[in-house]
């Protein structure tokens, strides 16, 4: 039984990784074919000269980077909130947002926008992502910083507050360095989200807010490039670094 569980579990993640691990190696490929003709790094120095491959990647990091810092700092409020009050259909409501599809919420976030956008002069741009990151991304973070929340004692906090603690300095320094792992686990993993979101991104961005997804997708349409073999190793390696080390840090 072992034996085949340990078969299985071979076959299935050579099933999700085999084809990225294939992708890794033509991204060194001197050809621009899938015929193998030598090991070459030029694609990789093609991606570094391009640049509105750099733009667009600049675009990701900052996009990602604000929206992590404000889902960050919001869904941690909110998940100590739901950890005091414990209002179980307001956290269930919480999974909506992560049910619901992509093209689903990206549509809804448009057309709030346009309604929005009558009365105020404002257009589509980096900051209506931003906006649109925070809001889908809020939901993971509480879901991650209220697990945590939930292995805390709710006594330790009570016991500072009867030493003469009012209860927001009970929370910055009871609470808060124990959820310290949760929250670091949460921003890592509303960052990689972000950066990798295309449906939503593509649906409220200007023309001035292009993304590293959304040009890959565009890249992409016009013909295959070895290119996007060297963007997409890079994005693989990297991102799965971070997920790598949420899941350490959410366990720790």
């Amino acid at each position: 039984m072992n034996r085949a569980l340990g078969l299985y579990a071979i076959a299935a993640y050579s099933f999700l990784h085999l084809p990225l691990l294939v992708l890794s190696v033509f991204s060194f490929n001197a050809s621009r074919f899938t015929r193998w003709e030598g090991w070459s790094l030029k694609w990789y120095s093609a991606m570094a000269a391009d640049a509105a491959l750099m733009e667009a990647a600049a675009n990701s990091v900052i996009i990602a980077l604000a929206a992590t810092v404000g889902a960050t700092l919001v869904g941690t409020l909110c998940a100590y909130g739901l950890w005091k009050r414990r209002v179980a259909w307001l956290t269930g409501s919480l999974y909506l947002s992560l049910v619901s599809p992509e093209i689903v919420t990206g549509v809804a976030l448009l057309a709030f926008y346009q309604w929005a956008f009558r009365f105020l002069d404002v257009q589509l741009g980096m900051h209506t992502v931003v906006l649109a990151h925070v809001s889908f991304s809020l939901a993971y973070v509480v879901v991650v910083v209220l697990s945590r929340l939930r292995t805390l004692d709710p006594v330790l906090e009570e016991a500072a507050m009867d030493l003469g603690a009012t209860p927001w300095w009970a929370f910055y320094r009871v609470t808060l360095p124990q959820l310290l792992p949760g929250v670091a686990a949460a921003a890592l993993l509303v960052f990689t989200i972000s950066f990798d979101d295309y449906v939503i991104t593509s649906l409220v961005a200007g023309v001035d807010s292009e993304t590293l997804p959304m040009l890959i997708y565009s890249t992409a349409r016009r013909g295959a490039s070895p290119v996007l073999n060297a963007i997409s190793t890079v994005l693989v390696v990297g991102l799965g670094g971070l997920i790598l080390f949420a899941e350490r840090l959410r366990e720790a």
